[in-house]
């Protein structure tokens, strides 16, 4: 039984449709994340609870921040150069795009590796028709985008790597999948190899959304539709699971001064949605992240 963990609903934060990815910027004592079907990307100032949002012409699925500041993104149509401006519309300019395989793709899940390169994966967005035509790409530091990498994924999420950075977590969080992968990952080549079923989640509750690993090597996965998170060891076994009072968690991140907060963005159902769905949270489970590592390469100016 995990011990009881205070779970804190950030109202300044507001409501998303479909919260994703958040991202700590320890320079900003801020906490970044998106709202995809509002084609937005939004900022909360933990100091003053100031809240800001850019909105695109697309949609941002995921995004990372370089060494000044700028945003690279995967959005709908590709790898995007996005700038944060003073504006409440931001610019973003495309600097690669996949051939997608079919219609109605957009990118999903995405992070830097421990090395600084990005990596995105994609999806069909009908996730009714259970389409396996997406793939994790990787973008980098040269700014060039691979092909695909993994292939046959239906909804791509939960991208994560050991602290070493010499493992990568990779999930499937379609409901005919519900899979989290391991990888041995090459960190001078940056390609995964050996890929293995780290956790199935058929035999836990809810669907393996985002990810975050802790700085000691645990993965914890958003279990979207069970209302909770999940921790595995490294070794692959559940040892932690934590209540949310919203039922879609999307994914984690840690932040604050010392990383031992996790943030947990969540969606808003389309029916008998609570006043806390789609709504950010704040816990303390115990034990610090890690740093998110920045994007390598060198970003236009959108």
């Amino acid at each position: 039984m995990s011990p009881a963990v205070r779970v804190e609903r950030i109202d300044a934060a507001g409501r998303a449709t479909v919260g994703e990815c958040p991202v700590w910027r320890a320079k900003e004592n801020a906490l970044y994340w998106v709202d995809i079907p509002a084609r937005r990307i939004v900022r909360l100032e933990i100091d003053g609870a100031r809240r800001t949002e850019w909105a695109f012409a697309e949609q941002v699925a995921c995004f990372a921040f370089d060494a000044a500041g700028r945003v690279l993104a995967g959005m709908e149509t590709g790898v995007f150069s996005v700038t944060l401006g003073d504006a409440s519309e931001g610019q973003a300019e495309r600097l690669a795009a996949p051939a997608f395989p079919a219609s109605g793709m957009r990118f999903n899940d995405g992070r830097c590796d421990r090395q600084g390169r990005f990596w995105a994966g994609t999806m069909v967005q009908d996730m009714s028709l259970a389409s396996d035509a997406g793939a994790l790409y990787r973008f980098d530091e040269k700014g060039v985008l691979s092909a695909p990498v993994v292939e046959g994924l239906l909804t791509q999420n939960g991208l994560a790597w050991s602290p070493d950075g010499r493992t990568m977590y990779l999930s499937d969080s379609h409901p005919q999948r519900r899979l989290v992968w391991a990888f041995d990952f090459d960190p001078d080549t940056g390609m995964p190899h050996s890929k293995r079923i780290f956790a199935d989640l058929h035999h836990y509750a809810g669907r393996p959304d985002g990810a975050a690993v802790d700085a000691d090597g645990c993965y914890w996965t958003c279990a979207n539709d069970a209302a909770r998170l999940l921790r595995f060891t490294p070794q692959g076994r559940l040892d932690r699971e934590i209540p949310l009072p919203a039922s879609k968690p999307s994914m984690c991140a840690f932040g604050g001064s010392d990383l031992s907060t996790l943030y947990v963005t969540t969606i808003r159902p389309a029916t008998n949605a609570t006043e806390s769905d789609g709504c950010v949270f704040a816990l303390n489970p115990g034990v610090q992240g890690l740093p998110e590592p920045d994007y390598a390469g060198v970003l236009p100016v959108a």
